[in-house]
């Protein structure tokens, strides 16, 4: 209470206000210029879990405008880096590093679970990924670019609102970029903008103000001039992005392995292993196993929700249909290794464990 009473006293806020900022997810894609000044504004805040994705390295040149690090931390990767520094700044916010690129091939895996995404990304194409995942995930995403004195900001995907492509729809240029490490910035101009788009973040958290959404934010920093235009929706860029996304969910989306009588005999011998009987409760059981857990189909995700996603699980029915729905299911929430019983106890001959 301490450390938040002063913005818990604005009565937009108050108490209810901080729990609001506690309980979300922000996922900050991109850990230089931009990222270093929203992680430090977010954690400040008292956002409850902020993830940080960045797989470069902290270099010397970094160091005039990326003020989270300091010379020692030259050659260490930025997201672990700036991940250590947020955390001593306010240990009650939980931080969770992940040190490579986002990418086509891992983009739903990282998003999974937060509510916003800050785009602090400094190229094209890992901001069109950004825009077409959020708007899958259904999301909003919070953006900034810059170039030598002057940035922009706007919040894409907000409330059906116009996407990044509706103000930038993607032509054959679009594939390279030119970054400031080549054209130069203004050292201060990455933590004004980083600034304005932790404002943003708090206020979609708070549900207070007017976002900037279907407005594009110009600052002009060399003439200390600002100035806000329209966006406008573009039903078919909005669309471009959607199916890009889908496409992209589709082709990484994991299956589920069918495990065979076999290993799932190998599998009753481990402990690593959960083992869930889908069976309803007026349904007869033909396995009694210590390591079987009986749950019903219905209550498989509330049982499920103290584990760990990494867990191993085998899910098994009477004719292995329902257990496959249920395995894909889980996967598409985020469990990473989720296999079934083939065909079910039904194609089962031998039976190790009667009841």
């Amino acid at each position: 209470m301490k450390r938040y009473q002063q913005q818990i006293a604005l009565p937009e806020i108050g108490i209810a206000g901080q729990k609001k900022l506690t309980d979300v997810k922000v996922l900050v894609i991109g850990a230089g210029g931009l990222g270093c000044p929203v992680l430090q504004h977010l954690a400040a805040a008292g956002v409850g879990c902020i993830g940080v994705v960045d797989g470069d390295i902290v270099e010397e040149s970094n160091l005039n405008r990326q003020i989270v690090y300091t010379l020692s931390d030259c050659g260490k990767n930025k997201a672990l880096t700036a991940a250590e520094s947020i955390f001593k700044q306010n240990p009650e916010v939980k931080v969770i590093p992940i040190s490579s690129f986002f990418t086509e091939e891992n983009a739903f895996e990282m998003v999974d679970e937060y509510q916003i995404i800050v785009d602090c990304t400094d190229n094209l194409p890992a901001r069109y990924l950004i825009n077409d995942v959020a708007l899958v995930k259904k999301i909003p995403m919070v953006y900034a670019s810059m170039h030598r004195f002057e940035g922009q900001v706007s919040v894409f995907n907000y409330q059906l609102g116009p996407t990044y492509r509706c103000l930038f729809p993607e032509k054959e240029n679009s594939k390279t970029t030119v970054s400031c490490n080549s054209t130069g910035v203004l050292g201060v101009l990455p933590n004004t903008l980083g600034l304005l788009q932790a404002t943003e973040v708090l206020k979609i958290i708070l549900g207070i103000g007017s976002v900037l959404s279907r407005k594009l934010l110009i600052y002009d920093g060399l003439n200390h001039q600002m100035q806000t235009l329209a966006i406008q929706k573009n039903p078919i860029e909005v669309q471009n992005g959607l199916l890009n996304g889908l496409a992209i969910a589709n082709r990484n989306k994991k299956a589920v392995k069918a495990i065979s009588t076999t290993e799932f005999y190998d599998a009753l011998k481990e402990d690593s292993y959960l083992i869930v009987d889908l069976k309803e409760a007026y349904e007869a059981s033909k396995w009694n196993a210590p390591n079987i857990q009986n749950v019903p189909l219905d209550q498989l995700e509330n049982y499920l929700k103290n584990y760990n996603k990494d867990q191993k699980i085998i899910l098994f029915c009477q004719y292995g249909n329902k257990s496959q729905l249920a395995a894909d299911y889980l996967m598409k929430n985020g469990f990473t290794s989720v296999f079934h019983l083939k065909n079910g106890i039904e194609s089962v001959t031998e039976i190790p464990f009667k009841s």
